[in-house]
């Protein structure tokens, strides 16, 4: 993936590995995690925790509201389920019991979305998860959580188990930039500062936080001084770190994988709406969906890169 090549930011591991690693290591610690997937495990990479724990784990098939339904009821029963899919499968077929099963009731099921975004490339749009985080926030109750690269989303995993509440955490297919090279304190609503700066702010969560980067070094040979925000957690949004970047930086820009309405764009413009308002704009995907692609081409096509931050950046400053 070219996102961050520039400013020599190397390659990780893909988020669904770094989730799949993490989760079969806190199967040692938490003897009460069970994983419920949907046929998919070998792509969620819950097949990493399937290997060390098979009588926890349950393959329930290409069946979703089912699983859904499974976990709500080993919620109930003290377990700590963890139930896997493809982001597009689990979020948009599964809605009504994640509504009914899980939210409505408050159990603790973490449910992992993984193959979202575009950047999945040639799988095509009919598996891009890219209106998922948009749903998941509205489910009451859940905290929603897109990491950026192999170390945060390890600890994101941590942080979903141990999140008394359901918490959706988004992943993804490709290798993505490690931005988090000596580690990543993580604490879900406490968005991460990466850089600082005066004159605007770039949020970003998942795969963009690397581009995000990217474009704050862009800026700064036109001599504009960038702030930028892993905002990890749409939901709880941190406030606090939003209203401190308008107030300081007087204009901020959202970027994410992800449709323009119901995402983390919206997240931040509501909290800045209420808060400081100041100049806003956006780097998204639009109301669109894609096509199938390698991940660079996608990107490159729908405007999801640093160039297409430092332009949005320059119309806030305008």
């Amino acid at each position: 993936m070219k996102i961050g090549a520039r400013i020599g930011l190397s390659l990780g591991k893909a988020t669904r590995d770094a989730f799949g690693l993490a989760l079969a290591e806190l199967g040692r610690e938490y003897p009460d995690i069970v994983v419920i997937d949907g046929d998919v495990h070998n792509s969620t990479r819950t097949e990493y925790f399937a290997r060390e724990f098979p009588d926890r784990f349950f393959n329930v098939g290409i069946a979703e509201s089912n699983m859904v339904g499974i976990a709500s009821g080993l919620a109930a029963c003290g377990k700590r389920p963890v139930v896997a899919s493809f982001a597009a499968f689990i979020l948009c077929n599964a809605f009504d019991q994640l509504r009914m099963g899980v939210a409505f009731p408050e159990l603790p099921v973490k449910v992992v979305g993984s193959h979202a975004g575009i950047s999945i490339g040639e799988d095509g749009p009919s598996q891009m998860g890219i209106e998922d985080v948009a749903l998941a926030c509205a489910l009451g109750g859940f905290a929603v959580v897109v990491p950026a690269d192999e170390p945060s989303t390890r600890a994101a995993t941590r942080a979903m188990i141990e999140h008394p509440g359901p918490v959706y955490l988004r992943v993804g297919r490709p290798k993505v930039p490690v931005v988090y090279t000596d580690g990543c304190e993580f604490q879900i609503g406490r968005a991460n500062e990466l850089r600082d700066g005066t004159d605007v702010t770039l949020i970003a969560n998942g795969l963009m936080v690397a581009a995000a980067l990217e474009a704050a070094y862009l800026l700064e040979q036109e001599d504009i001084s960038a702030r930028v925000v892993d905002m990890h957690t749409v939901k709880p949004i941190d406030v606090a770190a939003i209203q401190a970047a308008a107030e300081e930086t007087g204009g901020i820009v959202v970027c994410e994988e992800h449709l323009h309405y119901g995402g983390l764009g919206a997240a931040v413009a509501q909290t800045v709406a209420e808060t400081s308002p100041c100049r806003m704009a956006f780097v998204n995907l639009g109301d669109r969906y894609a096509e199938s692609g390698t991940p660079d081409e996608l990107l490159e096509a729908y405007g999801l890169t640093a160039e297409a931050i430092v332009a949005a950046a320059r119309r806030v400053l305008e």
